[in-house]
């Protein structure tokens, strides 16, 4: 699963929640040591929000405590601010998030729990195992924010965004549900940008330059972006949809 931190840690071998093991997950897991508040999130408002995978397909809208019209997933939130933000303006649609860098879902937790939302659910695992326990056709949309780029060319295979987790995605999304990606590395924008390209499954949806060099009209942005922006590397925002 990607994550917005720059990690040359090993992989992450722990087990998931059930007990059973899982793929090799890269990037860090734990950062340094979480303030006493953030600690408690994690122990208390975490198990309340969880998503736990079992043995057959996972309804989402059931996740939620009230309907929901639609269903959205971030890959990879980060410090979560772009998640709880999406949440905070749509509060008709149930959103997914899949991290399992610590620090970040309990930051997460820390937006849900100040602006009292009750439409985010979450995944600390691989990403992946939940496009494998989702319907088929049942997202809406799709945000993949500044993965992690791996730049060197002998770790590519983990890149998140490779063939056969875009078999998942078109999988699981809707016809006509948006893919939406954003970097600010180019080796990853030329890799993510070439394997779209050769995707019969999904159109790109930039119709002029301004459509992937500006962010979409309802952005909210991240704090990781700001960053960039501030350090000369200019982001780039690639929207796909899914065809039928």
């Amino acid at each position: 699963m990607p994550s917005k931190t720059r990690s040359k840690t090993a992989p992450d071998k722990d087990t998931s929640s059930d007990g059973l093991k899982r793929r090799r997950l890269y990037g860090r897991r734990r950062g340094r040591v979480l303030r006493k508040g953030r600690k408690a999130l994690l122990e208390e408002l975490l198990p309340t929000l969880r998503i736990e995978l079992g043995d057959n397909r996972l309804d989402p809208a059931a996740l939620f405590d009230r309907p929901v019209t639609d269903i959205w997933l971030e890959i990879g939130f980060g410090a979560g601010e772009h998640l709880a933000a999406r949440a905070a303006a749509n509060p008709e649609i149930g959103f997914l998030g899949a991290e399992h860098y610590l620090a970040g879902i309990a930051s997460l937790l820390k937006h849900i729990a100040d602006a009292d939302l009750d439409n985010i659910r979450i995944l600390t695992d691989d990403a992946a195992l939940l496009l494998d326990a989702l319907p088929d056709a049942s997202l809406g949309r799709v945000f993949l924010l500044y993965p992690d780029p791996w730049p060197k060319a002998r770790h590519e295979k983990r890149r998140f965004l490779s063939h056969e987790n875009l078999d998942r995605l078109h999988r699981v999304m809707k016809p006509g549900a948006e893919l939406l990606v954003a970097t600010d590395h180019p080796v990853y924008l030329a890799w993510a940008a070439e394997r779209m390209a050769s995707r019969k499954d999904f159109t790109w949806l930039a119709e002029r330059p301004r459509d992937w060099r500006d962010p979409p009209p309802d952005w909210p942005g991240t704090r990781y972006e700001a960053k960039a922006i501030r350090e000369g590397r200019k982001p780039t925002y690639l929207g796909y949809c899914r065809n039928a």
